[in-house]
């Protein structure tokens, strides 16, 4: 349960105040810190489904008064934050109303045989929390981040990732030098060489690569690639969104590992 005893913050200068803010305005504050924010009810009761309990559940005031019964079961220190102030503390455009911050998990260790996606230099923080529920939603439960690619614990991919990061091995700022550990093919995705995804006979378990938003995979990871695929777009549209294109992929193997076992 939640602390029966709530610490109320009404001051702009309170120091677990100032820690929240960079929380949720600094995407890299979450190393620092070694915790995350999550915010908004939505987000926060997708965590606790996945057994995540916060240290700190934080509350606007008018919806502490009005709901803070509803959350007796979050866990942590309850914290009561003056609606002015905690609109202070978000980073979204309509700030929500409450938010976890929850203790960062231990660093995961590389899986050689797990069904792995790979993110090459992706920087769209939308982007990226979308890979991480397809990814989830269809088995993949190792991601692993190459250097350059946006942070995965940052409040904007979390917000994308929707709960989904707790079902996940997380691994961040890797080389590409070490994907050599990896025991599943490397499958690359392409817009204009390899095989068409819709034709081709998929491996189970693999490792998907996903590219840069303008570049695609880097040369380093392509020529580490067992194979290059393509998506058919029988519309004549030159790319798809390296989001969308990942879920197709990924919907693809996981279908294929399915037909294989069963």
């Amino acid at each position: 349960m939640t602390s029966a005893e709530p610490q109320f913050i009404t001051s702009r200068d309170n120091a677990l105040l100032k820690d929240l803010r960079r929380l949720a305005q600094d995407s890299g504050a979450y190393r620092k810190q070694g915790r995350a924010w999550l915010e908004g009810d939505h987000l926060c009761r997708a965590a606790m489904q996945r057994g995540q309990r916060p240290s700190h559940a934080v509350f606007q005031a008018s919806f502490w008064d009005a709901s803070g019964h509803d959350w007796q079961d979050a866990g942590g220190k309850a914290v009561v934050v003056e609606d002015t102030l905690f609109a202070s503390i978000s980073g979204l455009e309509s700030p929500a109303r409450m938010g976890f911050v929850l203790p960062l998990p231990a660093a995961a260790v590389l899986q050689p045989d797990a069904p792995t996606v790979v993110l090459d230099g992706l920087q769209d923080a939308g982007n990226v929390g979308t890979i991480l529920r397809s990814a989830a939603a269809f088995g993949f439960r190792q991601v692993v981040a190459i250097k350059g690619t946006a942070a995965l614990w940052s409040p904007k991919v979390l917000r994308a990732g929707m709960g989904a990061h707790f079902g996940l091995a997380l691994l961040e700022g890797l080389a590409p030098d070490a994907l050599a550990a990896l025991q599943v093919p490397l499958l690359a995705t392409s817009s204009h060489q390899g095989d068409f995804l819709h034709q081709a006979q998929l491996p189970w378990p693999c490792a998907w690569v996903f590219g840069h938003e303008g570049q695609g995979v880097s040369a380093a990871l392509s020529a580490r690639a067992a194979r290059h695929l393509r998506i058919a777009q029988p519309g004549g549209e030159e790319s798809l969104n390296v989001a969308a294109a990942a879920a197709i992929c990924l919907h693809a193997s996981a279908v294929a590992g399915a037909a294989r076992a069963g």
